[in-house]
């Protein structure tokens, strides 16, 4: 016992490695060290220490930079100031290229002050040691149960399928055999979906399964979703990008008008109802052995809970008419989702291979947490790869239908004002809305390339316009339609946007799009010169700087485009940092604003980081202050981030 402890203090016991007389901790010479590079992977020096995982916008995360230096005295923003006339710093380092990593299953944060540290680990009046209060992380792990070998059982392992879509899965099987227990097995889902024929007599009405959802997917009562025409579209990126981003022209002129002033705002967006591919829902219905007279027949659909398969409504039973290929279609999302458990109870269910059905057990049991967490963490799995991972499985199609996750409209914001935007066709004035998309692909099972639903039905669309260019066919003569809604939700971007007051606009990628509808309302309001300042984050302007030249002002003015990948190589959080001087002018200004869009991941915590530096710096304020002093700035309206 150390001599200054008191009966008001337990202290620990001294031990053979103890130093009571010594404050400096050695390391103990008589532990033998282990080395333990043989057993991690090698990370390089440059790595982040991050996990950069796969997003949605132009950035990646940075190398830290240094603040704006503290000594510097605070000074207005002049008149003429420009965004290239920010000083350049000393200690920047040229970024590494991004290390991409397979996605990680989620955590919760256990503790985050001394009050929940003294809850989880109370001391007990004497105790050494305590077990630490079991918290669940979100990632299944306390639902794991060890599979062990049966040494009296002569039970041999389970075969695992021969194809490649299975192998593609890179499950991790123990010691697995036809006759080994497995405990807590999911519950097989219940059937809430029927089908049943039309009654004699019925009139089967007409499909548009290929341009148009049916009747009951509707946005908001009492309005369906528009089939908008397409304009146009083009390319805005140029070849050897890493990401395509395509812009789209939609006509709008007879969107259906609501009541009150409710109509296409800067900032706003859509919503873009986009259908599963014709090629999936095909292999999907050959894997469930759905005969093909049956597949665009006419069928009544009964369900028995939930607002399947329409997108908003009450929850209540539904009766309609539809098609199956309609409800794979239109209804239902076959390739977004991870696989949960009752899908895969659902299909160990209807597997006849024994080994097909040990393993879908598996997967869902406690034995096979392991395994289902690397399954739903790892590349995207869609429904079509599992039925061909294990083919012996046919479920019917309406048990099927019952545990699939519905088909989400995909949001994208406007990348003009609405207000401006028209073309003539002969003599009659057409209303256009403006969007960009950004394609994010990845491989697939088969080695070929897979897109998001939204941005790959676009792009199908897109590169069927340039065909008809390079071949000379008018794109009117096409039809193209995208189905679509005006945007529900209610957006940031446009709700907080106003016609006066300085603004910093700091986007990445496809992020800076509904700035460019910030510029061009306030060039029709007013000058926007000293009025709004532009960060656009690319990673080569050469490659994918999106809109050069079609801001509708002297660019060069009120906007800087910051790279990554050339010259300096900077990201769009260290400009953030450069232009601390503009940034604390705007955010305290009279009706100053600063917007950021973009990906959260990289981009949006990176920016957040960097506004929280230059408010340490220019306000002389601590860590928890700066970010305190953005929280209110956001509760206000000024700070506005809109981030996915």
């Amino acid at each position: 016992m150390h001599p200054d402890c008191s009966g008001q203090h337990t202290c620990i016991k001294e031990s053979s490695t103890s130093h009571p007389n010594d404050p400096i901790p050695h390391e103990p010479l008589s532990i033998p060290t282990r080395n333990r590079r043989s057993s991690l992977p090698e990370i390089s020096p440059n790595s982040s220490s991050n996990s950069l995982g796969y997003t949605s916008g132009s950035e990646y995360d940075s190398p830290g930079t240094p603040a704006t230096d503290p000594q510097l005295a605070e000074t207005p923003v002049p008149d003429d100031y420009k965004l290239q006339d920010a000083p350049t710093s000393s200690h920047h380092k040229t970024p590494s290229a991004p290390v991409r990593r397979h996605r990680r299953a989620s955590t919760v944060l256990v503790s985050q002050n001394q009050a929940d540290i003294d809850r989880i680990l109370s001391p007990l009046k004497g105790a050494e040691t305590k077990e630490v209060e079991k918290v669940c992380c979100g990632g299944g792990c306390c639902f794991l149960r060890t599979l062990e070998e049966d040494p009296t059982t002569k039970s041999s392992p389970v075969e695992l399928p021969d194809n490649e879509a299975f192998r593609s899965l890179l499950l991790r099987i123990g010691p697995l055999g036809l006759d080994s227990q497995l405990s807590s097995i999911v519950d097989l889902p219940p059937e809430n979906v029927s089908i049943a024929p039309l009654p004699s007599g019925s009139t089967p009405g007409s499909s548009t399964v290929k341009k148009h959802p049916p009747t009951f997917v509707t946005p908001h009562p009492p309005y369906e979703v528009f089939s908008a025409k397409v304009h146009h579209a083009r390319e805005l990126t140029k070849p050897g990008a890493e990401k395509r981003t395509y812009h789209f022209d939609l006509d709008v002129t007879d969107y259906p008008a609501e009541s009150g002033d409710v109509d296409f705002v800067v900032g706003g967006a859509i919503g873009v109802q986009a259908p599963n591919s014709e090629e999936l829902v095909e292999e999907i219905m050959d894997l469930l052995h759905i005969p093909n007279y049956a597949r665009d027949k006419q069928v009544v659909l009964k369900t028995s809970l939930g607002r399947w398969p329409t997108i908003w409504g009450d929850d209540a039973a539904r009766e309609l008419v539809t098609t199956r290929r309609e409800l794979l279609t239109w209804c239902s999302d076959i390739q977004s989702y991870p696989p949960t458990k009752p899908l895969l109870r659902l299909l160990a269910e209807y597997a006849t291979a024994p080994n097909e059905k040990k393993l879908l057990l598996y997967l869902s049991s406690a034995q096979g947490q392991a395994s289902f967490c690397d399954l739903r963490t790892g590349p995207h799995i869609t429904i079509a790869q599992l039925l061909s991972a294990f083919p012996s499985s046919q479920p019917p199609l309406p048990h099927l239908l019952s545990v699939l996750n519905s088909l989400m409209p995909r949001f994208y914001s406007l990348s003009q004002d609405p207000q401006l935007s028209s073309t003539c066709e002969g003599s009659n004035r057409r209303r256009i809305i403006e969007i960009a998309v950004t394609v994010h692909e990845t491989p697939n099972w088969r080695g070929g390339p897979r897109t998001g639903l939204g941005s790959g039905f676009l792009e199908r669309i897109a590169r069927r316009v340039q065909e008809a260019e390079r071949s000379g066919t008018s794109i009117t003569d096409l039809d193209l339609r995208v189905p679509m809604f005006r945007g529900l939700m209610a957006n940031p971007l446009a709700r907080e946007f106003v016609t006066d007051g300085p603004m910093l606009l700091i986007g990445a990628g496809v992020g800076v799009a509904p700035f460019r509808g910030f510029v061009q309302r306030r060039l029709k309001s007013a000058n926007c010169a000293n009025k709004v300042w532009v960060l656009q984050g690319v990673r080569d302007s050469l490659l994918d700087e999106l809109y050069s030249g079609e801001w509708g002002v002297e660019e060069e003015k009120v906007k800087k485009v910051v790279q990554s990948r050339r010259g300096e190589g900077r990201y769009v959080q260290e400009e953030v940092r450069h232009q601390a001087d503009l940034v604390w002018f705007v955010i305290n200004a009279l009706d100053g604003r600063i917007f950021v869009c973009g990906s959260s991941k990289g981009m949006g915590e990176g920016v957040e980081m960097a506004l929280v530096d230059v408010a340490m710096d220019k306000g002389n304020l601590r860590r928890e202050e700066a970010e305190e002093f953005w929280g209110k700035k956001k509760d206000a309206g000024q700070y506005i981030a809109e981030t996915w």
